[in-house]
């Protein structure tokens, strides 16, 4: 079950002694049954041993053009407790066109049925020209069931259970493939090149499951300044030592 995981993080936390965590979930969990599972997490989080903070973070406020609302938190063992921990802010924006890079994507047949259908469904008949559409380079186009988005910019939200989002390039329209998922997650190049011979499918999977690398780098650089080391050798001797 889901939702018992967090119980079994706080027992590997308790067990393992560890000093630091950073946790990430959905935006939803803040107000989920009106703020009561928040409150029971950080509870149960508290009792077992940590202060924790807590921040809801975009990831395109972070250098990567997706809209991604998460929330974050930092938990520091209560010995180890020298002030609130304070979240990295930042507001760098980067072009789409960079990672709209054409590499292992496929073109959608606008031709065919299903789509055609879907264009001219009752939500979306005499709302969306797809000609016009078409004349806008990265536009980034989200299907979900009867919905049909435009995002000019950025990308919505990668999800692992939807795949549904096209983009224009060249009057064309592609589907996004699994390099360019990992690319708006802040995966570098070289590293996202190497999941070409995976399904595309998969890949975007993995990619809407994970966490944004630019804001969990932030945040670890955060937390490292926070415990007061300067390099990563340090670090992992400093965790050791806080473990044992």
């Amino acid at each position: 079950d889901r939702g018992q995981i967090i119980y079994h993080l706080a027992k590997i936390l308790k067990e393992k002694n560890i000093p630091y965590f950073i946790f990430e979930n959905v935006k939803g969990l803040t107000n989920h049954n009106s703020g009561k599972t928040l409150k029971k997490i950080l509870k149960l989080l508290d009792e077992s041993g940590y202060n924790v903070s807590y921040k809801v973070i975009n990831s395109i406020d972070f250098g990567v053009p997706q809209l991604r609302e998460r929330v974050y938190f930092v938990g520091i063992r209560k010995d180890l407790y020298k002030k609130p921990f304070e979240f990295p802010f930042f507001k760098n924006k980067s072009s789409i066109s960079d990672y709209l890079v054409n590499i292992d994507n496929e073109e959608q047949d606008i031709t065919h049925p299903t789509f055609k259908k879907y264009l001219s469904n009752k939500y979306n008949m005499g709302r969306i020209n797809l000609s016009e559409l078409l004349k806008k380079d990265y536009l980034i186009i989200d299907t979900r069931q009867s919905d049909l988005r435009t995002f000019d910019g950025h990308s919505p939200t990668l999800r692992t259970g939807r795949h549904g989002i096209l983009y224009v390039k060249n009057n064309k329209l592609y589907k996004l493939s699994g390099v360019e998922a990992l690319l708006l997650q802040g995966f570098p190049k070289k590293l996202a090149l190497k999941a070409n011979i995976l399904p595309r499918n998969k890949v975007l999977s993995q990619a809407g499951n994970a966490m944004t690398v630019n804001v969990i780098s932030a945040i670890g650089n955060k937390l490292q300044e926070y415990i007061g080391v300067k390099d990563i050798n340090e670090l992992d001797r400093t965790w050791l030592a806080n473990c044992s």
